[in-house]
């Protein structure tokens, strides 16, 4: 053929020739389809270069290629937003290292502590790469063995691919970088250019959805799908044409659309017109792009040519190489076009060491234009160019190559300086005052980069890498001068501030530089001479910064005969800044040289002016304490929280800590007199302290006040917070294990609080893990809630209650915690300071200010005030500041004199202080009697000291008296325990006596009542008996119950006012065995429940009860009030009639009315005359004649109303049926109700018909009573269900709430039947249920036995029959004895029927018992009737037919029926059920048949009536559908039916994310971003929030998971979103809401969105619990619940979902 032949010619003029003759023949058409485009591309372009490149055929080609080389063992997957990748917290050199799924499946990594996150797209799987990991950098699939990765290709293969490449390379990259205004290269020039354009439009983050579909159907007369199409579309892959047509009409619709755009925002939508062959091109050129991804993929070697191709310098020297030209013009391509060059990039450059490197270079040449490009986009950074110096520069060993090579930290922070140079005001300081917020967060992006460059510091330095770093380091101090000071604040005096200042830009820079900075230190520690050379050019540039100087000389300040010369500043009245990020850095740096020893080697140290270094870190301390005064409240909120986040843990480290280290560097090195006579002036208390002023103005006393306490806090930090590497000998590991410590004594806490309250470093790490068992115990969760680490004993010593980095609310938070716990173990309440560590050397000197002259003299002056009780001078914690300074300074003497003798000892507190008088007198205060124990604990240690310099050696003494009150306090409080647990026991037996003697007294005075006791138990056991002649009496129980809502007491009574119980009617799917097949409302008429219970009404209720008239009227307020609340349809339907319980705030939408069991004392005589006569045939024959009866009434009534009989005639044709009226003769006057009673019966019997059948309320329907019959039964079946599921006996167990509905829904349901006017409909529904069971009574359409719920059946029948009593004339009710019988016959039919059932749909083997002869002689009977068919069908699959399978399958498939039965007829009659059924007793079908008057061998019913079952087997065997389900051809429910749990879920969530990553979507071909759903009912994986899965539910759009929920749950779903690790709860296509996964972390927490990553496994409880929930239908009731809680700002879409 031509087109393979062709392209052998080698000549780039001939490859373009063709192209430009073939491309625009395939692409860009106007009736062309994707698929046509696809296979002509593949036939006619692809296939003949693949022809060309290999030689021969491509097939053969690749297979030889394929023999001769090795798969790659670096993975480099590319990942997609949203992705599930894993990053090894023990291997990775970084956090930035990760791996796919797959990767991480099968690699060591599985088994350690990992994370799990989802990508925001565009990095790629570390998976190979040796300088990621430090063990393990091969999974098994990537693991190299011993194959070489290097494959040669042939010589003339390698000149094949490389020439294709560089002419198919260049002619990618001409068309991706194309504009507008560029013309076509003469090679491409079409022969004839005709006049077809497109229009075509551009993404950009600028215009919303709406704006741009809005301007499409203005701009170019599209329809709204279409403009929706285009705009998804456009969304996507960056562009779309949105019209083809001639140049003219192409320069119109550009004109609408932009003008139509500029009316909506600002910035018009970028619109280019391109000319069709363009357009072609450029379709063709990103095909290519996607196919030199595969041909590259193929071999090294064509890898390794493509980027010598890519990054081969350009011919022209001023034009970059093919592959910077893409780089370059990234920012202007749209998101198609840079997806394909990004994953072009991965696939060849970073997959191959040498190329990476040289990419990294060409990459940093142009990293500032690149930057700035970025910033002057809009797009984000995952689909922009920068974002893969992630993938280079966090190489260790080419990080270190681009510093010394390029020194890629200049550059990055030259970029910085470049971009934010708009900033700088005269004084070469920052200034945020109006910046853009947008363009400021994506350069502080860049601030990652440098991050990166830093990870990994160097173990070797090489000469020109300190040449190299030393220059980046003094670059990034530029960057730190310009920082220094900035954004200073001055005091605001008279009236408060104007507009609050620009703070949040100078603090978002701080916690960006936060890593950074450390980093820096990092990198000088590894080597000394970096160390001293970094610290003297850090010291220089803090010379030359000129921020907030001093305006007045130096003069001299006296106190206590010290003379200190300072010059003046006052915070309060000059301006302060709290950036002094080069002050804090040479802090960082000096302790580093005290830590190595470097120190020693520091040139003339005694030039560093150390009162001038802790000048501008005191002046933040001032600051702050002043800020705490509210002396700078007119400042406003900035300022404020400036201070909040310089003390708080994102910044503290860099900040706060830093100053204190500053100053404590500065009390090391100056006299301590002279350094806090400066800490004084500072404060501005050197005058309050000298006694030289004075003041009675109030607020200024109490300011006065407050800066002493914080004064005292900062001495206190600065001698006590000795925790710094290098300033004393501890490691970091020590250091979190004291936070550790300090944190959880204020309360216990979660692990993940306090991982948020930890520091972390440059890894995202905080260590706690590594010290956390050490110093807490973990206390697991219960089935909510979250796991809680408590601190040990043993480490309560080192409770600092002035630590640091307490915040004031989380002091006193640990002060009370610590007290209450000390009063508890009977130990006194000193929070007495700990014992610090030693300092070092360089540092030991700052303990001198403990002993000082000025410290003893302020110390001196805090307790006189308190001794002079005069309150505004004076506070308590001012005291308790100054009683734990002297603790430390007696504690720091006390550890001297232990260490060496009293004349070496130069710490002489004890004998300058004095203080014993002031101590005992403030003792006496009854202000401070807090304070007492920790006085009293201070003068013992003044004794302590004071017996070591006397040598009297009496530190055993003390150490034993001190520990006596606590081993005292221990003994009482076992003693106290044991003496509690004799008391009980005594009064224990004291109640038990006196029990049992009552006993005694009352049998002795009732001796009459027990003789006359039965001695026979055949008396007891008729009590136990429910249903027939023998059936037992009800007791006369008076039920008084309190309204919730006028707390008024009332009987429930007949005649009474109605109450009733808040419940909510709920369609369900919990019992179905057929998952997602529900009948559509109105297809199926409910009187008959298929076998399969696809949906049924459950009827729930809360237990609260309230008067129908109270409830009115809440529910009408409920209306008023909540028609105004915003979003408040999302919690309760006022429409559907729902409120929120007034007690509980549960969801209900009706009141079921308490109806009073009336009392029965059962007449057995007349029982057992009624008996002789009523037989099972007789009560047929009966009942027969009654419906018969009736039904002609019916006929006859009709007929009258057509017109075609006389007036007279009505019901004759009844009367003249025999027996008609003899049923009456068993009738008794119906009972009545009251009006309140009566009109509630119909309010909910309404409801439920509403709910259940999805229809408009009609209280006339016949299907009313129908409906209520089936809430009745359904919801019987559910709280079985229950029962049974969680192993919990029948009776005795339920809850309250259970049990008063389940009463309360049965009493109601069997009023339905009394309704006089309804009395010959309800004759015809009794027909109809009958039908089911008695041949006389067949009806058309009559469903077989197969297709009927005999539960329902049992209950429709039972609470229907009362109506056959009715007439017009006379309104009677069956008597007791007629009730009993009549149960009777109906459940024995109905099991009979069951049994049946059971027989039809079970097989099983086994031999022969009594139990089994009479199932045999069943079959027998049955067999004749069903004849050789279900003969063969028994035998086929009962080979025993007598075998004890058959009698076990019919004992365990009747037994959920028997279980329901008698549930119902113990609320219907109110007889207590036998103490059997109390108890979870395996024995319980003899009880559950007594109960029932049923025999416990239930095959014994067909025998005692073997006349009447006889004509009724063979009708119920001769229905066709048996036929057929004997013949395999219909499927029929098993029995027992399968009990409904939710799915089973993995143990490991990653298993779950696994699923997930490999979930397509059905409806949707492309790659983006998925929500992978999980239904908990049935397993289904689901597409939300996607508009490829929107499907139509009545009408409305509606999301995958809404649409499921319709078909699975009713309307009810539970769902588990996979990548969100969250549930999602739904209850309709409106209201829903999220729930905690049942998956938890090692640490017993949820991880919603996978924000901790921690590995989680499932938790069996919560997701048991979460069964319960869907069990018992109260994920309504949740739902409503946490709506109710948290306040809906923004309603979210839940039909979307």
């Amino acid at each position: 053929m031509e087109i393979c032949t062709f392209p052998a010619a080698d000549s780039r003029a001939a490859l373009l020739s063709y192209l430009k003759e073939q491309v625009p023949q395939i692409f860009c058409l106007k009736d062309s389809s994707p698929q046509e485009e696809e296979e002509l591309m593949q036939s006619r372009l692809l296939h003949p270069l693949e022809c060309f490149l290999f030689g021969e055929d491509p097939q053969e080609g690749l297979e030889k290629l394929k023999e001769g080389s090795t798969s790659s063992h670096l993975c480099g997957r590319v990942f997609k937003e949203g992705e599930t990748v894993y990053s090894c917290r023990d291997c990775a050199i970084d956090p930035t290292c990760v791996l796919c799924m797959d990767c991480f499946q099968d690699s060591v990594h599985k088994s350690h502590r990992y994370k799990m996150h989802a990508s925001s797209g565009g990095g790629f799987c570390d998976c190979g790469d040796v300088e990621a990991w430090k063990i393990g950098p091969y999974c098994s699939k990537h693991d190299p063995g011993a194959a070489n990765d290097d494959c040669v290709l042939d010589l003339e293969l390698y000149g094949r691919a490389e020439k294709l490449f560089r002419i198919l390379l260049h002619y990618v990259t001409d068309f991706l970088v194309w504009e507008e205004n560029f013309e076509l290269p003469a090679e491409l020039q079409p022969r004839i250019k005709d006049n077809t354009y497109y229009c075509v439009l551009y993404n950009d983050e600028h215009h919303s959805y709406d704006h741009v579909i809005y301007t499409l159907q203005r701009s170019v007369n599209c329809d709204l799908a279409e403009a929706q199409t285009h705009t998804t579309l456009i969304d996507k892959e960056g562009r779309r044409a949105v019209k083809r047509g001639s140049l003219t009409s192409c320069q119109q619709a550009q004109e609408r659309i932009r003008a139509n755009s500029v009316q909506i925002s600002q910035q018009p939508l970028r619109v280019e017109i391109l000319h069709s062959v363009v357009m072609a091109h450029q379709t063709f050129a990103l095909h290519l792009g996607s196919w030199l991804q595969k041909i590259i993929s193929y071999s090294v070697g064509f890898r390794q040519a493509f980027c010598q191709v890519a990054l081969q310098p350009d011919v022209d020297r001023d034009r970059p190489c093919l592959i910077s030209r893409l780089m370059l013009h990234d920012a202007r391509m749209f998101k198609g076009a840079r997806k394909i060059v990004h994953e072009l990039i991965f696939c060849s450059m970073l997959m191959d060491t040498e190329c990476k490197r040289l990419f990294a270079i060409e990459f940093t040449k142009h990293y500032k234009q690149l930057q700035k490009d970025f910033i002057n986009d809009d797009h984000e950074r995952n689909i922009s160019i920068t974002a893969l110096s992630v993938q280079i520069f966090t190489v260790p060993t080419l990080a270190r190559q681009l510093i010394e090579e390029c020194n890629v930290i200049k550059v990055i922070v030259d970029t910085v300086m470049e971009l934010l140079r708009e900033h700088l005001d005269d004084n070469n300081r920052f200034v945020f005052l109006g910046y853009n917020s947008d363009k400021f967060s994506r350069i502080q992006v860049i601030f990652h980069d440098l991050r990166y460059i830093l990870i990994s510091k160097p173990s070797i330095w090489t000469e020109e890498l300190r040449g190299q770093f030393l220059k980046g380091f003094r670059v990034f101090l530029g960057l730190l001068k310009c920082m220094q000071g900035m954004e200073e604040v001055k005091r605001q005096l008279g009236q408060h501030i104007a507009v609050e200042p620009e703070w949040e830009a100078g603090f978002t820079l701080q916690i960006q530089l936060r890593h950074i900075l450390a980093m820096f230190q990092d990198w000088c520690s590894s080597d000394d001479e970096i160390l001293l050379l970094a610290f003297k050019e850090c010291h220089t540039v803090l010379k030359q910064c000129n921020n907030q100087p001093f305006h007045r000389d130096a003069t001299d300040y006296y106190m206590c005969k010290h003379i200190l010369h300072a010059r003046p500043y006052k915070v309060s009245r000059e301006p302060v800044s709290i950036h002094l990020p080069i002050s804090r850095l040479l802090a960082g740096l000096y302790v580093l040289l005290c830590g190595t020893g470097a120190i020693e080697r520091l040139e003339n140290p005694a030039t560093y002016d150390f009162t001038e270094l802790a000048e501008h870190p005191l002046r933040c301390f001032v600051l702050a304490a002043q800020v705490s005064a509210e002396m700078w409240r007119r400042n406003g909120l900035s300022l404020v929280s400036q201070v909040y986040y310089y003390q708080d843990v994102k910044c503290r480290d860099e900040m706060y800590d830093k100053d204190i280290v500053m100053l404590q560097i500065a009390a090391s090195k100056m006299d301590p007199n002279h350094f806090l006579i400066l800490v004084l002036l500072r404060f501005e208390l050197f005058d309050y302290f000298n006694r030289s002023c004075s003041s009675k103005d109030q607020d200024e006393l109490t300011q006065w006040n407050r800066l002493t306490e914080e004064m005292l806090y900062l001495l206190i930090a600065i001698i006590g917070e000795r925790y710094v590497p290098g300033i004393s000998q501890l490691t970091k590991e020590d250091v979190t294990m004291r936070e550790v410590i300090h944190l959880l004594c204020i309360e216990p806490m979660a692990h993940s609080s306090l991982v948020k309250a930890l520091p972390e470093n440059e890894s995202h790490e905080t260590g706690l893990e590594t010290v956390i068992t050490k110093v807490a115990t973990f206390k697991k969760p219960g089935v909510s809630g979250h796991g809680l680490y408590e601190v040990k004993k043993e480490h309560l010593v080192e409770f600092n209650p002035f630590f640091y980095h307490y915040s004031r609310s989380q002091h006193s938070k640990a002060e009370e915690s610590q007290k209450k716990r000390r009063a508890q173990e009977g130990n006194d309440k000193a929070l007495r300071p700990p014992v610090p560590p030693a300092f070092c050397s360089d540092f030991s000197y700052i303990v001198q200010l403990l002993c000082c002259d000025i410290m003893v003299h302020i110390l001196r002056n805090v307790l006189q005030r308190a001794a002079e009780d005069r309150p505004t001078h004076w506070t308590e914690a001012m005291i308790q500041r100054a009683l734990h300074l002297i603790g430390q300074a007696l504690l720091e003497e006390k550890s001297q004199l232990e260490d060496v003798t009293a004349e070496e000892v130069t710490f002489d507190f004890s004998l300058k202080a004095r203080l014993f008088l002031l101590l005992s007198k403030i003792k006496t205060l009854p202000s401070l009697e807090a304070q007492k124990d920790m006085i009293k604990w201070v003068l013992q240690m003044f004794e302590v000291v004071k017996c070591l310099r006397e040598n009297s050696s009496p530190t055993v003494s003390m150490s034993m008296e001190t520990a006596k009150p606590e081993e005292s306090a221990q003994d009482k409080e076992k003693a106290e325990r044991k003496r509690k647990a004799e008391a009980a026991k005594l009064h224990r037996q004291k109640i038990m006596a006196q029990m049992s003697a009552m006993q005694k007294n009352f049998i002795e005075s009732n001796k009459m009542l027990y003789d006359n006791m039965p001695e026979s138990g055949t008396q007891g056991e008729t009590l136990c008996v429910a249903v027939g002649p023998h059936r037992g009496s009800t007791p006369a129980d008076r039920e008084v119950l309190t309204c919730i809502l006028c707390q008024e007491e009332q009987e429930v009574m007949a005649q009474a006012p109605a109450m009733g119980l808040a419940a909510c009617v709920q369609r369900s799917t919990v019992l179905t065995q057929c998952r997602g097949k529900i009948p559509r409302p109105g297809t199926s008429y409910p009187l008959f429940m298929s076998p399969d219970l696809a949906v049924g009404t459950h009827t729930g209720s809360c237990g609260h009860v309230m008067h129908a008239t109270c409830w009115q009227k809440y529910y009408e307020a409920v209306q008023n009030t909540t028609r105004n609340r915003l979003h408040a349809e999302l919690i309760i339907d006022l429409e559907n009639g729902e409120y929120l319980c007034p007690l509980c705030k549960s969801l209900c939408n009706t009141v079921v009315p308490l109806i009073p069991l009336e009392p029965l004392t059962f007449d057995y005589e007349n029982a057992a005359i009624i008996g002789e006569h009523l037989t099972l045939p007789r009560w047929i024959q009966i009942l027969s004649a009654r419906i018969k009866g009736l039904q002609s009434i019916a006929q006859d009534n009709d007929r009258n109303t057509e017109g075609s009989s006389s007036n007279g005639s009505t019901g004759l044709c009844g009367e003249g049926q025999p027996d008609f009226r003899s049923i009456l003769s068993y009738g008794v006057q119906e009972s009545k109700f009251s009006d309140s009673i009566t009109e509630m019966l119909v309010v909910c019997a309404t409801t439920v018909h509403r709910v259940g059948l999805k229809t408009a309320p009609n209280e006339l329907c016949p299907r009313v009573s129908i409906m209520a019959w089936n809430t009745c039964a359904f919801t019987i079946q559910a709280i079985e269900n229950i029962l049974e599921q969680e192993g919990k006996p029948l009776f005795g167990s339920l809850q309250n709430r259970q049990l008063a509905g389940m009463k309360a829904i049965v009493q109601f349901s069997a009023t339905q039947g009394l309704k006089s006017s309804q009395a010959v409909i309800q004759s015809l529904t009794v027909l109809s249920l009958f039908s089911v069971l008695l041949p006389v009574m067949s009806r058309k359409n009559t469903p077989s036995l197969l297709e009927v719920d005999l539960f329902h059946l049992l209950v429709g029948l039972v609470l229907s029959i009362p109506s056959l009593y009715q007439e017009e004339t006379v309104d009677l009710q069956p008597s007791a004895v007629s009730a009993a019988y009549n149960h009777l016959h109906i459940l024995h039919l109905v099991t009979m029927a069951h049994v049946l059932q059971i027989l039809l749909s079970s097989a099983g083997d086994g031999q022969e018992t009594k139990e089994e002869r009479a199932a045999a002689e069943l079959y027998s009977a049955v067999s004749q009737h069903t004849g050789s068919l279900f003969c063969g069908f028994l035998i086929r699959l009962l080979p025993d037919v007598s075998g004890s399978s058959l009698v076990e399958r019919v004992k365990t498939g009747i037994a959920p029926f028997l279980r329901c039965a008698a549930l119902f007829f113990n609320c219907l009659t109110g007889v207590p059920p036998p103490e059997e059924l109390f108890i979870d007793s395996q024995e319980q079908m003899e009880a559950l048949c007594s109960y029932l008057a049923l025999p416990s061998n239930v095959f014994q019913l067909f025998h005692d009536h073997r006349e009447t079952v006889s004509p009724l087997l063979q009708r119920w065997c001769g229905s066709p559908v048996v036929t057929k389900a004997l013949k395999g051809k219909i499927q029929t429910v098993r029995y027992p039916r399968k009990r409904n749990r939710l799915i089973e879920l993995p143990e490991d969530y990653s298993t779950l994310l696994n699923q997930a990553s490999y979930f397509k979507c059905p409806k949707s071909t492309d790659d983006e971003r998925k929500h992978p759903t999980l239904c908990l009912f049935c397993g289904a994986m689901l597409c939300s929030q996607s508009s490829c899965c929107l499907s139509q539910l009545e009408g409305e759009d509606v999301g995958a998971c809404t649409a499921h929920a319709a078909t699975c749950g009713a309307g009810v779903g539970m769902f588990l979103r996979i990548r969100e690790c969250e549930i999602v709860l739904m209850a309709s296509r409106t209201r829903g809401s999220t729930y905690p996964a049942p998956y938890l972390d090692d640490y017993g927490e949820t991880d919603p969105h996978l924000g901790r990553g921690n590995p989680l496994h499932l938790c069996p409880e919560r997701y048991r619990k979460l069964n319960q929930l869907w069990q018992q239908h109260c994920i309504l009731e949740e739902i409503a619940r946490s709506l109710e809680v948290v306040n809906v700002m923004f309603a979210f879409e839940w039909q979307m979902l």
